[in-house]
């Protein structure tokens, strides 16, 4: 059984820093890609990064380009969100997710953690 767990969110003031982390197991990890999404009351999951398996190529929204950057650690069966520069519209729960590729497109992805609250106060 493939399980996500994610960790690293919080309170936070704008400009200020965070990162997420996100253990996988139940599936050989390096062998998928990763992504990060996020989910705001009444709006639809977007796409936030996403890492594929084996060359670690990145993708970005172009609301967090310059900003986030997503890593990870194969042995460790964990992918990374490292957020700067946070703003207030950064506020939302952030789920990572596991898929073939990286897609930016959620309903692509197979499995999915449970989110993590992340609250940016201006």
């Amino acid at each position: 059984q493939v399980q996500l767990v994610e960790s690293g969110g919080g309170l936070v003031q704008a400009g200020g820093s965070l990162r997420l982390s996100c253990t996988a197991s139940g599936r050989t990890f390096s062998m998928y890609a990763m992504g990060w999404f996020r989910q705001s009351p009444g709006k639809e999951r977007d796409f936030v990064a996403a890492i594929s398996s084996r060359s670690g190529d990145t993708y970005y929204a172009d609301s967090v380009k310059g900003r986030f950057t997503i890593t990870r650690d194969n042995a460790k069966n964990t992918v990374y969100l490292q957020m700067n520069s946070l703003k207030s519209e950064d506020t939302a729960v952030y789920y990572c997710a596991t898929g073939a590729r990286p897609y930016n497109d959620y309903a692509r992805y197979d499995y999915w953690g449970q989110g993590t609250q992340v609250t940016v106060s201006s």
